[in-house]
């Protein structure tokens, strides 16, 4: 019936379990089913310096009551280990039992957005090898003052099985690759390192020429350009985000508050906001699940629902949260199909899948001219996020100074710091070059990690606190 079939997983022991999950009266239980395998192999120094497998196969059992849930996961797929996991997630409930279901359906006709050629079990460590060989030699001999690089390779193969008390069964085979480029490079005394990765839900294949000379290329570029960076100004600043990765500012300060759970228990600040206005009305923002092999790409949810393209602002008009099943029944509203999960050992939460703004009505050239001293900010790293408030702090790793609506000088060590909701406000301009960014780009919240992607056009914040060192 399924690829789960192979470990001794019947239909006959779902059923059970679920009625269990459903002896206490809950109003819904699931079954979520895990297989993946993962491998990672790095390279330094010219030599493999570590390679490894990991295997995750397990089952994670939900019982919903009104707004609370009961959950309980085990790595034995026997019938009596899932039958006492189901006995402890059905604790949640205090009621009569309700009827499992009688018979179980398998969904199908939904889309493949991540197809393979070949699946990553298949591709061997001698061939993974030479081409994180190749990458180290090619960033070496792109610039003589580069002193150490380390280069790695990250697969997974997984497969997720959703079973639930409406009888619905539904499946996903999902890969997963992040290739990472580091490099430490050495001038005059003075050392630099910086890197670049590329990331999405594909496999071998996705390393195409132009993709590896681009990681190498970004790589090598990001991290010279620090040896010409110095201090930026300190002080509110019209700020020009860069197209693509500063969508993290996106994703961090704005997108979390738009998760349903959090609006649902009152700590966003958009919790009331619903129907407004939030940013000038050519502001468009969406979370999108339908991009082809992209990290954040999926094609049902953690809770078997579909994943398609949820429209958040429209027009500036906060327009929905991203709600999982729990927030949707809570709002009155359809699930949007953001019900994640790091693995079967969590329940699903609202969490993003690929939270970008749409193109605006204006070009990089005009947004940068119009800017008489400001900053220009290229690649954000590190970031710390008050999600309630939106209140942010993130880190610049490369960055520009804007002077008389030029790029004039490298900046590095800059912290640019405000509010999310306030910040969106101040996006006074929109470029038309919406860039959605390649890296392997994970989201943490409540204990869980998942994959994400993001996305930006080049975007013009009229005012920004900036954290800098220079005059």
């Amino acid at each position: 019936m399924t690829s789960f079939d192979r470990f001794g997983v019947t239909e006959r022991m779902i059923r059970e379990a679920l009625a269990t999950a459903l002896s206490r009266g809950g109003d819904f239980a699931d079954l979520f089913f895990q297989h993946r395998v993962g491998s990672d192999v790095g390279l330094e120094d010219g030599a493999v310096n570590r390679a490894h497998a990991s295997v995750e196969l397990g089952v994670g059992v939900r019982v919903v009551r009104g707004d609370q849930t009961g959950y309980g996961y085990t790595e034995d797929l026997s019938l009596p280990a899932l039958l006492a996991c189901a006995r402890t997630a059905a604790a949640i409930a205090d009621g009569p039992a309700r009827p499992g279901p009688v018979a179980l359906h398998v969904a199908g006709g939904g889309p493949d957005r991540y197809p393979l050629r070949r699946g990553w079990e298949e591709v061997a460590t001698g061939e993974r090898v030479p081409l994180l060989a190749g990458l180290e030699a090619r960033a070496f001999a792109a610039d003589p003052r580069i002193r150490k690089v380390n280069v790695s390779l990250r697969s997974e193969a997984g497969t997720i099985l959703i079973a639930d008390s409406t009888g619905r069964i539904v499946e996903d085979r999902q890969p997963m690759t992040v290739l990472s480029l580091s490099v430490l490079a050495e001038d005059g005394g003075r050392r630099e390192q910086n890197g670049y990765n590329v990331a999405g839900r594909a496999g071998l294949d996705f390393y195409t020429p132009e993709r590896l000379d681009r990681v190498v290329r970004e790589a090598v570029a990001r991290t010279a350009i620090l040896f010409e960076a110095g201090p930026a100004p300190a002080g509110e600043l019209p700020v020009v985000l860069a197209a693509g990765s500063s969508g993290i500012l996106l994703h961090e300060a704005i997108g979390h508050g738009m998760e349903a759970d959090f609006n649902r228990k009152g700590t966003s600040i958009y919790a009331d906001r619903i129907g407004t206005a939030i940013a000038r009305p050519f502001v468009h923002i969406v979370d999108d699940a339908t991009g082809a092999g992209q990290r954040g790409a999926i094609n049902v949810d953690d809770e078997g629902n579909p994943a398609g393209r949820t429209q958040l602002v429209e027009g500036g008009v906060l327009t929905t949260f991203l709600h999982d099943a729990i927030s949707a029944r809570h709002y009155g509203v359809a699930p949007t199909g953001n019900g994640r999960r790091e693995s079967y050992r969590h329940p699903p939460l609202p969490r993003m899948r690929s939270t970008y703004m749409l193109p605006g009505p204006h070009t990089r050239d005009e947004i940068v001219a119009s800017v008489k001293r400001g900053l220009y900010c290229q690649n954000f790293s590190n970031g710390q996020v008050n999600i309630g408030a939106g209140d942010f702090t993130f880190y610049v790793k490369n960055g520009w100074l804007i002077e008389d609506g030029r790029l004039t000088r490298p900046v590095k060590d800059v912290n640019v710091i405000g509010n999310g909701p306030k910040a969106l406000e101040q996006v006074d301009m929109v470029g038309d070059d919406l860039e959605i960014d390649e890296g392997g780009w994970t989201c943490g919240k409540d204990g869980q990690s998942v994959p994400v992607s993001q996305g930006l056009p080049t975007v013009r914040v009229a005012r920004m606190t900036v954290g800098g060192r220079g005059p």
